[in-house]
């Protein structure tokens, strides 16, 4: 009875496969040296040169404290780097960052294929379709 209880729930359902999906995610993402997270603030950036914090924030659905922690990180891991125009400061890769660009994007494409593998092509992909408009409607959006 309690276990039907809490499949039932989105919270709980909604938190156990994002346990399961992240101990996928950080064990494709081992072999960047950077937890998921990072490799993807890393790609947007080598992507999307000059973001502002903000915009990185907004992508990414994280706070921007959050981002500044993140940016910091891969500052000091030289692979990001921060330049000022006026008042705005805008996030670059570095060189170093750029050169991680293709292995962060071959861990991106392992996750995929490790869930899609599982759950299906089209479940996995109506799954995150899913997932997103619901986050985006809990949001007011």
């Amino acid at each position: 009875m309690v276990n039907h209880l809490l499949q039932g729930c989105l919270y709980f359902t909604a938190n156990s496969l994002a346990r399961v999906l992240t101990a996928i995610a950080e064990e494709e993402f081992k072999k960047t040296g950077l937890a998921p997270n990072y490799a993807f603030i890393l790609m947007l950036i080598c992507e999307k040169p000059g973001l502002m914090q903000k915009e990185i924030s907004e992508y990414l659905q994280l706070t921007p404290s959050t981002i500044t922690r993140f940016v910091d990180k891969l500052e000091n891991k030289k692979l990001l780097a921060r330049r000022t125009e006026g008042k705005t400061v805008c996030v670059d890769p570095t060189e170093e960052g750029k050169a991680l660009l293709e292995d962060i994007k071959a861990a991106w494409e392992r996750l995929y294929y490790r869930y899609a593998d599982v759950l299906g092509t089209e479940e996995s992909e109506r799954l995150t379709e899913m997932s997103w408009k619901a986050a985006l409607k809990l949001e007011g959006k």
